[in-house]
């Protein structure tokens, strides 16, 4: 523990950032199966999700293909399979949403949605890329081919 006036500060230890990891991919698991299943799959439809694809000039099995990137890779990272991994497949897609609604204003209650969600997810998910699996990892995701390995496994 480190003194800083009055108070006590816990050090940042191994165990303590897996426990974080574990936290943040439990929670972007979670948002990724909710806007899959929940928005796409039980809201709109998967056939109203692939209409308004086309409607902004995508094409429409690229919806269902979304619908489950999405959905198995929220599975994924709340179980722990290579989450590293896991995180930045997700990323062109997120990516995607961003340029789609950029052009919507900031805020999710705009007309088309805002554009700060899926940058928030996108920030999310390079976070977990960075950090590793965390604790309780089904499958721990192998070192990503950048920065020293040995830092990066004391996350994973």
């Amino acid at each position: 523990m480190h003194m800083h006036g009055v108070f006590t500060v816990p050090s940042t230890t191994p165990s303590n950032t897996a426990y974080a990891a574990l936290l943040l991919r439990v929670s972007l698991g979670v948002m990724y199966l909710a806007h899959s299943v929940l928005l796409k799959l039980m809201t709109f439809t998967l056939a109203g999700t692939a209409q308004y694809f086309q409607s902004i000039g995508l094409p429409g099995w690229l919806a269902y293909f979304t619908f489950f990137a999405e959905m198995i890779g929220g599975i994924l990272l709340i179980l722990g399979v290579q989450s590293r991994w896991v995180a930045l497949a997700l990323i062109p897609i997120l990516l995607g949403a961003f340029s789609v609604h950029a052009g919507n204003g900031w805020v999710f209650s705009a007309n088309g949605g805002g554009w700060e969600y899926p940058l928030y997810l996108i920030v999310l998910s390079v976070a977990q890329a960075l950090l590793g699996d965390g604790a309780h990892a089904l499958s721990p995701s192998r070192p990503l081919p950048f920065g020293s390995a040995s830092s990066l496994r004391h996350a994973a």
